[in-house]
């Protein structure tokens, strides 16, 4: 039963939050667009609002591409430049430890200014709250991995997460027995850190996909109306 059970976690799940990623981030784009935002309340606690935000933000998004590179490339690339695994994962501990305490203390702002403010709780979706409550979660286990880590720090386990990573995205067989002997703490990271994305067409982390570039090549134009309007269609 344990082994169905990793099969389908880490072998089966990752290509169904993938696949509800892309074509439900598709079709809210293409049904949904006026949804395709963020909320904002800044005009309430907007100190607080600011510096959570910006420590909350800088924080994710070396988080993000610590993963994205540290998971997606080749093994041979580092042994090419001459790291080692163990040097990979003590700068991964390092990085990732201070990214991601400056991350927990913006997302601890963040909570207390919508959990704990009337009016903004008043204005906030279960949406909202949600999605904060699961990345405060997957944060959470991800600094607690920190501590496994530092009792083996030959990178062999790091080893296994990107070849996971890499077989996942290259749709080889065999990624979820890599796993399936790991820490719980990690298969509990990997887990969540799937379910966001199973999730997140649902949320307001999709703004994070835009980048207002098409403002660049856009003629500018200017909007006038004026009190007469009525009277000169009346003539």
């Amino acid at each position: 039963m344990a082994d169905y059970l990793n099969q389908f976690v880490f072998g089966i799940y990752p290509y169904i939050c993938l696949a509800v990623f892309i074509v439900g981030n598709i079709l809210r784009f293409d049904h949904g667009q006026y949804s395709w935002r963020s909320g904002s309340s800044q005009l309430l606690r907007r100190k607080q609002l600011v510096l959570g935000s910006i420590l909350f933000h800088v924080g994710i998004l070396i988080i993000f591409a610590g993963h994205f590179v540290g998971l997606l490339t080749p093994i041979w690339v580092f042994d090419a430049i001459g790291i080692s695994h163990g040097a990979k994962q003590l700068l991964a501990i390092v990085a990732g430890g201070l990214a991601g305490l400056m991350c927990l203390i913006g997302m601890l702002l963040l909570i207390h200014r919508r959990l704990f403010d009337a009016r903004i709780r008043a204005t906030s979706s279960f949406g909202d709250t949600s999605i904060l409550l699961i990345l405060f979660a997957q944060l959470l286990l991800g600094l607690s991995t920190i501590f496994v880590s530092l009792q083996h720090l030959d990178g062999h386990e790091m080893v296994k997460f990107m070849e996971w990573a890499q077989r996942i995205l290259t749709f080889r067989g065999g990624a979820a027995q890599l796993v399936s002997d790991v820490h719980p703490i990690f298969k509990a990271h990997l887990f969540l850190g799937l379910t966001i994305f199973l999730v997140f067409p649902f949320t307001r982390l999709v703004h994070m996909l835009s980048a207002p570039v098409w403002y660049l090549g856009r003629r500018g134009y200017q909007l006038v109306r004026t009190r007469n309007t009525r009277a000169t269609a009346a003539k």
